[in-house]
């Protein structure tokens, strides 16, 4: 996934077109991800005991990934997303890692 949970994201379509939040939580199987006070939906919520109020909800409705791009934490900029080898010393042993990397400054995101 090119998105993961508390990157920041910019909207790219829909109601909320341009504002940017954090990523709550992403559905893999969906390709779906939940942005933080955004794409809020109002749920009606009956209530379930005698004397008790009803309530309206306010949650954040998933949305389609393709309509989110991810913000570089570096040059704070909308970017795509690439991904590239690095090597890593672990308890003196090499190891390559996959790490995310951003097309326009280069500089690795994770």
């Amino acid at each position: 996934m090119k998105i993961k949970k508390g990157d920041k994201v910019k909207i790219l379509a829909g109601k909320d077109k341009g504002k940017t939040g954090k990523v709550l939580q992403v559905f893999p199987l969906g390709n779906r991800a939940s942005i933080e006070g955004l794409n809020l939906l109002i749920k009606h919520m009956r209530p379930r005991k005698q004397g008790e109020k009803g309530q309206r909800i306010e949650f954040p409705a998933p949305l389609d990934l393709s309509n989110v791009i991810l913000v570089c934490k570096a040059c704070d900029r909308p970017t795509r997303v690439g991904y590239k080898y690095i090597e890593v010393v672990k308890n003196e042993v090499k190891h390559k890692k996959k790490v995310r990397v951003c097309k326009k400054c280069k500089q690795a995101i994770d």
